[in-house]
């Protein structure tokens, strides 16, 4: 790879910053859209329903780090072996670690996974994990992320030896309108639009755009209320985001749960339980037999629309999510 300088333009070149490899950078996030559209001057690519998370290879060390910083190796290591043979020294890269259900990658499915920090329960789980590519941000002493979407790619496709758990994040060409409607009948999460010629930037952009099939969202565990009839661990969780530093309150999710995650997560809470409503308003009905819990979960719920009263439609717990801070849960809206 060490020619690949060389292959860049003139302009592609002035954009590249010699720099050391930081210890973290910040990943660039998608903005949630209602609009569906067809360009050349943007890239779709499917939207993988997993664990975000950066991958730093320096000397013979490799460090894989969660959107918060959370250290994955023994979660994932065999994707940390993966990465140590098939990415060369000197390389940031970014991806989304899944597990399938099928030919859907099932967030659920890795839950199994998510809550494993001894390498060897890990690897011998039964949940088989696979990391998909997208992005370069650091190569060969090189700050990358000034050079366009399109040359990023084509050069992690380059550098990296695909194989095994690491898969390439393989794109569209304009036609974002074909592709979104295909992997909504496919049961996909639905499709990341990028644009084509777009810098990588480490905060929320409009440059990448999430055209979803379905009503997904992280939000806030605020309490819980006690389970009924032979039902262990809780009845519902009471959820909630983050609007002006309030938390505010968005409904009750009792689906979604088998009994060895309502016994678990039933544990967690009992742990955080407190005595006040977290809630700027505390939510109707609440009463005898809720509990309040500090709001340090963060959960991912599906569901069908929000109601005009801000409430969810539908819920269905997915799976606790460690990879983003509760004080950072809002209500994502559609640019």
């Amino acid at each position: 790879m060490a020619e690949w300088r060389e292959k860049l333009s003139a302009e592609e070149r002035d954009t590249l910053r010699r720099t050391a490899m930081p210890d973290w950078t910040a990943p660039m996030l998608a903005t949630l859209t209602k609009k569906r559209f067809s360009s050349p001057d943007w890239i779709y690519e499917r939207k993988l329903d997993g664990e975000r998370c950066l991958a730093f290879r320096s000397g013979k060390k490799t460090r894989l780090l969660s959107r918060n910083q959370r250290d994955l190796r023994d979660t994932y290591p065999e994707l940390v072996d993966a990465l140590d043979t098939r990415v060369p020294s000197g390389i940031i890269v970014d991806g989304e670690i899944v597990a399938f259900d099928g030919n859907v990658t099932s967030f659920s499915r890795l839950q199994q996974r998510i809550g494993l920090t001894d390498p060897e329960q890990a690897r011998t789980s039964g949940v088989k994990v696979y990391l998909y590519l997208f992005d370069l941000l650091h190569l060969d002493g090189y700050d990358v992320t000034g050079l366009p979407l399109r040359t990023r790619k084509s050069l992690l496709r380059r550098c990296v030896d695909f194989g095994g758990p690491l898969r390439y994040t393989a794109h569209r060409n304009e036609s974002g309108e074909d592709y979104h409607a295909a992997a909504c009948k496919k049961g996909w999460e639905g499709v990341i639009a990028k644009r084509a010629d777009s810098a990588y930037v480490h905060h929320r952009s409009t440059d990448w755009l999430k055209f979803k099939c379905v009503n997904q969202q992280e939000l806030v565990i605020g309490g819980y209320t006690d389970p009924q009839g032979s039902r262990i661990g809780f009845g519902a969780l009471l959820l909630g985001y983050y609007e002006d530093d309030e938390l505010c309150y968005a409904g009750k999710v009792g689906t979604g749960f088998d009994d060895e995650l309502l016994e678990r997560l039933g544990e967690k809470l009992e742990s955080l339980e407190r005595q006040g409503c977290p809630f700027a308003q505390a939510p109707e009905n609440a009463g005898k037999g809720t509990h309040w819990v500090t709001p340090k979960l963060v959960g991912e719920i599906a569901f069908t629309e929000w109601t005009s009263d801000n409430r969810l439609r539908h819920p269905r717990f997915l799976g606790l999510r460690r990879d983003k801070p509760a004080r950072k849960v809002v209500r994502e809206e559609p640019a």
